[in-house]
């Protein structure tokens, strides 16, 4: 194991060695490359950074919109579910009324919109990993 560092101290010796023997124009080169490779890296890196805020942000946001419109529609299930007792209170037989039929079309459609949120939801949860 002494003898591997030994080896790997001696190649980075050289290396060293070399990068000395090198002409200036030729290490300011090197230098201007890892410069340039460097400021690259770092524009990666903040621009990635932006995204993952703006994802983060956004996830945020439909997570929010998701839970109101949950209890909204666990609202309107409360308030058919009463509307429906009280009409089968009033006549085991009569047909639902037109206004039962818009809550139930209401539902029908918030539930749409949760699954849609939902999938949103996933899909930015995925992209956010994804970056």
């Amino acid at each position: 194991e002494v003898q591997k560092l030994n080896q790997q101290l001696e190649e980075k010796n050289r290396e060293i060695q070399q990068m000395i023997d090198q002409p200036p124009y030729e290490k300011e080169r090197e230098i201007m490359r890892l410069q340039k490779s460097l400021a690259e890296r770092e524009k990666a890196q903040a621009t990635s950074d932006v995204l993952c805020r703006s994802l983060t942000d956004e996830t945020h946001q439909l997570q929010r919109k998701l839970a109101s419109t949950a209890e909204m529609c666990q609202h309107l299930a409360k308030c058919l579910e009463e509307k429906q007792r009280k009409e089968k209170g009033n006549s085991d037989d009569q047909i639902p009324t037109e206004r039962s039929n818009q809550l139930l079309d209401n539902e029908t459609s918030l539930q749409a919109l949760i699954c849609n949120l939902q999938d949103e939801n996933r899909m930015l949860k995925q992209k956010v990993a994804h970056v």
